[in-house]
């Protein structure tokens, strides 16, 4: 599983945690990984640590998030799909030892394929602002 799958996963993850609330994101996780047949351990292990280290950096992250956006907009505005793809980018360029070009790229393409058609631009715009 290469690392573009891996982190499809991930998203996949977390939007379904944006949609439904888990009390135990253990067990959530754990059971995604188990239902989607995931047996590479490193994509195992990637899924973990994103999905731990966003909830464990989640203030700072939606921080980052509702700093960048245009003045009129609150984050209740952002769709769910985005703001999953925004908080995967936003851990691996702050967290991660990963160059923020393959997370905004990546982030991007996620966008192209779930998202809406404005969802690449805000996506970009959003991350572009933040690396800045």
């Amino acid at each position: 599983m290469n690392r573009t799958a891996i982190r499809e996963q991930a998203f996949k993850l977390i939007y379904s945690l944006e949609i439904q609330k888990q009390d135990n994101l253990q067990e959530a996780i754990e059971l995604f990984i188990e239902n989607n047949e995931i047996v590479d351990k490193s994509a195992q292990e990637y899924i973990k640590d994103a999905i731990l280290g966003i909830e464990k950096n989640k203030e700072k992250i939606i921080e980052q998030i509702e700093k960048n956006l245009k003045k009129d907009w609150k984050i209740e505005r952002i769709s769910k799909i985005d703001l999953s793809i925004l908080k995967l980018a936003i851990y691996e360029i702050q967290y991660k030892e990963i160059p923020f070009k393959v997370v905004i790229n990546e982030a991007v393409e996620l966008a192209k394929k779930y998202g809406e058609d404005s969802s690449k631009n805000f996506v970009n715009g959003i991350l572009a602002s933040i690396v800045n």
